[in-house]
């Protein structure tokens, strides 16, 4: 058995918990004041995953635009992540909700514009 540490991060409290794994999965969480912290803890000691939210360069634009992952991905596909927007070639106009990228370093998820710039 793998017992790991968590402060859960789904509400202001930031609650301590441990989390058991045997074989692949989790068998008891202790320290969580709701269930929203049960759930962050199981799925963090599984298969962690954040969003990413970053700037690109856009082409004929002073400032860059703002950008974010359309829902969290696995944390080792991060790097992944930043490299495809490093690799971005964006011109104007973009508005906000555009899609930039349908499929972030292979995870099947978007890579959203979170402003416009005209």
């Amino acid at each position: 058995m793998n017992e790991q540490e968590i402060t859960c991060i789904s509400c202001p409290v930031g609650c301590r918990m441990q989390a058991a794994v045997e074989n692949g999965e989790v068998s008891q969480v202790t320290g969580n004041a709701c269930k929203r912290g049960e759930v962050y803890a199981r799925q963090e000691s599984l298969r962690p995953e954040r969003m990413v939210t970053a700037v690109a360069p856009v082409k004929g634009s002073a400032v860059p635009v703002s950008l974010k992952t359309e829902r969290p991905i696995p944390k080792d596909k991060i790097a992944d992540c930043m490299r495809d927007i490093q690799n971005l070639k964006l011109r104007l106009p973009i508005l906000m909700g555009e899609v930039l990228l349908e499929d972030v370093a292979g995870t099947g998820v978007k890579l959203v514009a979170t402003r416009s710039l005209v």
